[in-house]
């Protein structure tokens, strides 16, 4: 069995899961400069944060946690913006190891709850 690491990643080394979710979702196509950048001062603020899941020695997956204030709880929310796993590594247990660090980010930060959107795709 592979063993799965779980990080959450600094703003300095966005870059790995950035060429993930670019091969993933935008079939390659590399995001403006400017948007990284965007990105990067997001991870920075703790606005965003981005868990990379590794095996093998390299990111085989990523989940991205957008946190915004919820008025009626009086405190945080968190949305998972993105999350992906390598095909060849889906049912090996990663997708579950990265959501287990989402849940314990979540709760580290007092998140009142999580909101996930999905797309038809299975």
């Amino acid at each position: 069995m592979t063993v799965i690491e779980v990080s959450l990643v600094p703003d300095g080394e966005i870059a790995a899961p950035l060429e993930l979710l670019e091969e993933a979702l935008r079939d390659g196509e590399p995001l403006p400069g400017e948007f990284v950048e965007r990105l990067r001062g997001a991870v920075a603020s703790g606005g965003l944060e981005m868990l990379a899941a590794q095996a093998e020695g390299r990111t085989v997956g990523v989940a991205v946690l957008a946190y915004r204030p919820n008025v009626s709880a009086g405190a945080d929310f968190a949305s998972i913006e993105e999350f992906y796993v390598r095909y060849e590594h889906q049912r090996q247990g990663v997708g579950r190891t990265l959501m287990e660090a989402v849940e314990k980010r979540c709760v580290d930060r007092g998140v009142s709850y999580v909101e996930v959107q999905t797309d038809d795709e299975i």
